[in-house]
């Protein structure tokens, strides 16, 4: 089944936005703590610094309220579950519009901008409206770029809560200690889009992925398993999950630091690693 046809899980609305506006609310405290030299140390996104990195942050929240702005699209024509593997087509015009925002403004104002902004925006919008979707939303297009595609709303901030609990990772990882808490339904939002992903990435019912306890998906061509226990499992926790689904962490690292157990023929998910960008 193709990506556009495969059915998207279903998210309750009210649980994202909260979701979103917690873990965003969460980093924005910390960023606010961080002395210069914690913003101006490195992180393991190529040359971004973690100044760079909170300014993101603010980008990727900030396109809600951007997105609502603009025209409204005539038709939907990204589906949830086609996110996450188009966002690597648009790393380039993103590491660009990222620096440029990081050098125009202190974080705490950056912070205060946008936080103010997708409060307002999300008063009012409803979940079907329809936005655009990246590179505009984001601020960063360049001359001749188009709209990836257009969502609704709801889905567009299913995408935020997975751009949050990914960087809030990286941030986490750069300053050892900061310790910036997940927000349950963000990670929980995070954890099954990439699961799901993954699922119409290597499509089949040969293998089952375990990510306790928010999500279990069937995937990879063999033979169907009906039951009993499954002849090939994969599982891990969400944070792993995460970092192997974007490529913050390797498949045979993953297994040899036993932050993942595999089982059966088929269980090598090494070739379908990273989902995004």
């Amino acid at each position: 089944m193709s990506p556009a046809k495969k059915r998207a899980r279903s998210y309750d609305s009210a649980k994202i936005r909260a979701a979103v506006l917690a873990q965003f609310g969460q980093v924005r405290d910390a960023v606010l703590t961080l002395t210069p030299e914690q913003l101006g140390a490195p992180t393991r996104l190529g040359d971004w610094t973690v100044r760079e990195l909170a300014a993101h942050f603010t980008m990727t929240v900030g396109a809600v309220a951007r997105a609502l702005e603009m025209p409204e699209p005539a038709k939907p024509e990204l589906p949830l579950l086609e996110w996450p593997a188009g966002t690597a087509t648009e790393s380039g015009a993103i590491a660009h519009g990222t620096r440029e925002l990081a050098a125009s403004a202190q974080p705490s104002e950056l912070f205060a901008r946008t936080t103010a902004r997708i409060e307002e925006a999300l008063a009012e919008a409803p979940d079907t409206r329809l936005i655009p979707t990246l590179p505009q939303a984001l601020g960063s297009a360049r001359a001749g770029e188009t709209s990836t595609g257009a969502m609704t709303l709801a889905d567009f901030l299913v995408t935020r809560t997975v751009e949050l609990v990914v960087h809030t990772d990286d941030l986490n990882d750069a300053l050892p200690g900061l310790d910036v808490p997940y927000d349950r339904q963000a990670l929980a939002a995070c954890t099954r889009l990439l699961a799901d992903a993954l699922a119409v990435k290597a499509p089949g019912a040969s293998t089952e992925v375990r990510i306790p306890p928010f999500a279990v998906v069937q995937c990879v061509e063999g033979p169907r398993h009906t039951r009993g226990t499954p002849p090939n499992v994969v599982e891990t926790d969400p944070l792993t999950w995460i970092r192997l689904a974007t490529g913050r962490v390797g498949w045979r690292a993953a297994l040899d630091d036993a932050k993942v157990s595999a089982s059966g023929e088929r269980a090598d998910l090494s070739k379908l690693l990273p989902l995004m960008g």
